[in-house]
């Protein structure tokens, strides 16, 4: 018993290779686009970390400095001979705390501006 002999066309070959060789192209682009975003996503979170990083940081900074003012606050204010001289003080502690209030918002809106570059 012979088995008949198939050849494939040459066409369909050529088709084939063709589909192929696109398909190997398409799959190449698709990796190396996946590649690039995936970077720039590494990239875009190692910014923000380091930007949240220097937020956090700059926080406490500012909590420590408010808190050293309340108590260096309180401390004088406990040493006070008057009603007259404490209320003076606490109207001094109060402009002192809003302008400092004013410059850590300001502090941190840059930071929040870098981070959104």
């Amino acid at each position: 018993m012979q088995t008949p002999n198939f050849e494939i066309p040459t066409e369909m070959r050529d088709f084939a290779e063709k589909s192929v060789d696109q398909a190997r192209t398409a799959v190449g682009t698709l990796m190396g686009n996946a590649l690039k975003a995936a970077e720039q996503v590494q990239t875009s979170g190692v910014s923000l970390q380091s930007s949240m990083q220097a937020a956090v940081a700059k926080g406490f900074d500012h909590a420590q400095t408010n808190a050293n003012a309340t108590f260096d606050f309180a401390q004088k204010l406990v040493r006070t001979k008057d009603l007259r001289e404490a209320f003076e003080l606490q109207s001094e502690f109060v402009r002192s705390q809003i302008a400092a209030m004013q410059a850590q918002a300001k502090d941190l809106g840059a930071i929040a501006q870098n981070a959104a570059r």
